[in-house]
């Protein structure tokens, strides 16, 4: 069989397709995890952060979805916890989804106090141990929040995939 080479802009159009997001995980001085409750979807917590936009890199998609989800200003540097990858989520997005969550570090009580959320996205914020947070969240959620707390205790990065049920 011969190679046939095709023009790049064919070449892409024969590849799967996929959407990225990208996020901060903050925790408080306490260690405990800080989560959004989404107002628009299935997965009820999240952490700061959304769709990249084009142009945009999933560090600049982070700082700038943290910025309008919560109002805080995240002036840290990149340092990524983990890759996250979904399959396809079936005719209403079809198309796998990537993510990157970067460590957003440790909130400050005077940062806590001046969140402010975008009501159209997110209904509240809070801090929760794993313990707490395993009871409110569904089982591959809240695996998947254990990855990324383990990732920021031990300083590795992590991948994780999650299926279609799951996202």
């Amino acid at each position: 069989m011969a190679n046939t080479w095709l023009p790049p802009a064919e070449y892409v159009d024969t590849l799967p397709r996929a959407t990225a997001y990208a996020c901060l995980y903050f925790t408080d001085t306490a260690g405990r995890p800080f989560q959004l409750r989404a107002t628009y979807q299935t997965r009820q917590w999240q952490w700061p952060g959304g769709n990249m936009d084009p142009g945009e890199t999933p560090w600049e998609t982070a700082v700038r979805e943290c910025r309008e989800e919560t109002g805080l200003v995240f002036t840290g540097e990149p340092r990524l916890l983990a890759a996250h990858f979904v399959t396809d989520r079936g005719e209403d997005w079809p198309a796998n989804h990537i993510g990157f969550i970067f460590d957003g570090g440790e909130l400050t009580d005077e940062q806590i106090a001046a969140v402010v959320l975008d009501p159209e996205e997110h209904s509240e914020y809070r801090l929760r141990t794993l313990d707490e947070w395993e009871r409110e969240m569904h089982p591959r959620e809240f695996a998947r929040l254990v990855e990324i707390d383990r990732a920021r205790k031990t300083g590795a990065t992590v991948y994780v995939e999650t299926g279609a049920t799951g996202a």
